[in-house]
């Protein structure tokens, strides 16, 4: 195990298109210091997110490579999904696997910030602990118009780089943080989106039933299957059983989705009835994998 090793969770806006996809997997997997351990692609969420492992310092430059692939191959002039995003490289978190290694990856985060910034000219925010907490789900308020609105009336400064938004590669949003779960039920029919928005609303955190550390939003995918979509953040302490069981109370769920990888302690007691979608849990376990 590399000293330090921590973890890097870039979510691009290309799910489509899989030769981009593979030239980005390609710029950011092209250190050998820096194993790529997953990709997941979705063409309705329109976004593809890969998981890399590495070293300070190794770890950085294969994100500003992956980076500069993305910003030379994705504009999002023309709107990209279902999934809220502001730039071609949306969102890049550095993950700390414990505490002896969170200063190591708020320090790497802000040279990835500062990189990405000044040499491909793309606007930084931070989110997270690096920003006092200001989530995603504020930057990303109102999409790229929103956002570029924003920059312009002085709400926003941009924390790195350029104080206007990349043309064709929008902003960046970065931050350090421990592992979370990106999970995604799909609702059987009858259910609509309206009910996977009011789901989503009930069981997130600060709703009626709200889960600590549950983020959570209601889509429509292709073909009209509802979808809530979440990020757990706090899988070492609430399980995806226990928000699968949220979702149930209100509908029928059809099937389930793990988004790149989750500790082992999310998956514990997961019910068998509930079917995954893509690869099983037991292929994306974040141990498993960086022991092989």
């Amino acid at each position: 195990m590399v000293e330090n090793l921590l973890l890097a969770v870039p979510n691009v806006s290309e799910g489509r298109d899989q030769t981009t996809v593979a030239a980005i997997a390609a710029a950011f997997a092209a250190d050998s210091e820096v194993r790529l351990l997953d990709t997941h692609s979705d063409p309705d969420h329109h976004r593809s997110v890969f998981t890399l492992a590495g070293g300070p310092g190794a770890l950085g430059d294969a994100l500003l490579e992956g980076a500069r692939a993305a910003v030379q191959r994705i504009s999002i002039e023309d709107g990209r999904g279902v999934h809220p995003h502001v730039g071609a490289v949306d969102v890049v978190p550095v993950v700390y696997l414990d505490e002896g290694a969170r200063g190591a990856a708020c320090a790497e985060a802000l040279v990835v910030a500062d990189r990405i910034g000044e040499e491909l000219n793309v606007p930084v925010f931070l989110y997270g602990e690096l920003a006092g907490g200001r989530t995603r789900a504020e930057l990303r308020r109102g999409g790229v118009a929103g956002l570029e609105s924003r920059i312009a009336a002085g709400e926003l400064h941009t924390d790195f780089g350029p104080s206007r938004m990349h043309p064709g590669a929008g902003a960046t949003l970065l931050a350090a943080r421990p592992p979370l779960v990106a999970f995604n039920l799909q609702l059987a029919p009858p259910a609509t989106v309206e009910d996977a928005r009011r789901i989503a609303a009930l069981i997130r955190e600060g709703g009626a039933e709200g889960l600590p550390g549950l983020r959570a939003i209601g889509l429509e995918l292709g073909g009209g299957v509802a979808q809530v979509s979440m990020n757990i953040e706090r899988p070492f302490e609430m399980t995806l059983a226990t928000v699968v069981a949220a979702v149930r109370r209100h509908a029928e769920v059809a099937n389930a989705e793990l988004v790149g990888l989750a500790p082992r302690a999310a998956l514990q007691g997961f019910p068998d009835e509930v079917q995954f979608v893509g690869l099983n849990p037991p292929k994306q376990v974040i141990e498993d994998i960086l022991a092989a």
